[in-house]
């Protein structure tokens, strides 16, 4: 059992929504302070969560145990040109992951529209961009490196500790602490964007032509308004036009065009759903806000990710669109939230990892075919549960 400590330290997440009071925030920059900790934290009965940049929205982290801050875990560690990878540290932020590829020639394959997470928290959570033919970060990844919960230090890929490394590419946070992350990458490349407003109703009619026009499509659709904000982003060999301008304006790298500032703190719900359901279900919330959520004014988000075979990816196994619903921090989202999650999941949905779902073992492990196989892989490395908060302890096979 724990010993009884009362800590006076207040954790919170990005939107301030999420909070806790660990008995010690650590800042671990080797693995010889990583493996102090695991081994403080086995001997004491503590848990243990490592925190990137906290933007998770679901009680990923929250903790009265000890939370391991990887800031000084960042950088590019190297590069393969032949093989076109690059390993960074698990802590390096998204943002300063584009300017040192660059001076190798190199890219990320995608990335989402907020570049503030830590590379080790967006695999842990699935975290993607929008694009049919691209995946999300885990589906990228080609190696890790990580210290368990034991001490030791591994490093395994496709070859060498192969269902580690299925589990790990998603994680959760709860089967190792993830010291250095090898991703697949591609030459530099430009990006230009266009934006526009279109009726949400042509936009759902040709929403199969919009996502095949160009690399990237999404589209915000605000509750009670006509018009969608409609954004299309593709390649091209123009050169960077600065200053970059507003979104929906830019010409340059792609890290300089794909991200956004997103300030306003906000909680958000995302489902992952086939394709093919995307219209209908867009259809079904378009109702339950107009009907029942009338009160709601963040918008509705619409993106497409392509299917991988990551073992806890919501993307797993079919070409998908995720749909995001956002609600003010201020605001109690739950009912809206709830409502919502049900429509989501009756188009066959699955959550974001980082994302408010409120799916108990049971719904998730209908929802993934190798979601006992994962858990499997985890309590071998981790039998104590060092690494689990409460939130995963229910999830945990019984």
């Amino acid at each position: 059992m724990a010993d009884e400590h009362r800590s006076d330290i207040t954790w919170m997440n990005w939107s301030g929504k999420l909070s806790a009071a660990p008995r010690n925030i650590a800042q671990v920059g080797t693995v010889e302070a990583i493996q102090g900790e695991l081994l403080a934290a086995r001997e004491g009965g503590w848990n243990v969560r490592t925190v990137g940049t906290a933007h998770s929205h679901y009680p990923l982290l929250p903790t009265d145990g000890v939370l391991l801050d990887t800031r000084p875990l960042t950088g590019l560690v190297s590069v393969d040109k032949t093989a076109m990878t690059a390993t960074f540290r698990s802590g390096t932020k998204i943002h300063a992951c584009g300017r040192p590829l660059l001076e190798h020639g190199m890219g990320l394959l995608n990335q989402g529209d907020i570049d503030q997470q830590s590379i080790g928290g967006a695999i842990a959570t699935g975290t993607h961009g929008t694009g049919i033919n691209l995946g999300s970060l885990s589906s990228a990844v080609t190696q890790l490196s990580l210290v368990l919960v034991d001490g030791s230090f591994v490093t395994c890929n496709h070859e060498v500790e192969p269902d580690l490394f299925e589990a790990a590419r998603l994680s959760l946070g709860a089967l190792g602490v993830v010291i250095e992350v090898t991703i697949q990458v591609r030459d530099a490349y430009r990006l230009e964007e266009r934006q526009w407003l279109e009726p949400l109703e042509s936009v759902m009619e040709r929403i199969e032509e919009l996502t095949q026009a160009t690399r990237h499509f999404e589209y915000f659709w605000w509750p009670g308004q006509e018009r969608a904000v409609c954004k299309s982003i593709d390649v091209t060999e123009e050169p960077p036009r600065y200053p970059l301008g507003e979104e929906g304006q830019r010409r340059a790298w792609s890290f300089e065009v794909l991200p956004n500032q997103r300030l306003n703190p906000h909680t958000e719900m995302e489902y992952s759903l086939p394709s093919e359901n995307g219209p209908a279900c867009i259809e079904d919330i378009n109702n339950l806000l107009s009907r029942h959520h009338p009160e709601v004014e963040w918008p509705v988000e619409y993106r497409t990710v392509a299917g991988d075979d990551v073992w806890l990816s919501p993307t797993g196994g079919r070409s998908t669109v995720t749909i995001s619903i956002h609600e003010s921090v201020r605001n109690d989202e739950t009912s809206y939230y709830q409502d919502a999650e049900k429509i989501f999941r009756s188009y066959g949905g699955r959550p974001h990892w980082g994302k408010v779902h409120y799916l108990n073992r049971d719904d998730l492990a209908a929802s993934y075919d190798h979601w006992d196989r994962w858990w499997t892989v985890r309590e071998n490395v981790d039998p104590t549960g060092v690494l689990l908060n409460d939130p995963l302890r229910q999830l945990r096979p019984i």
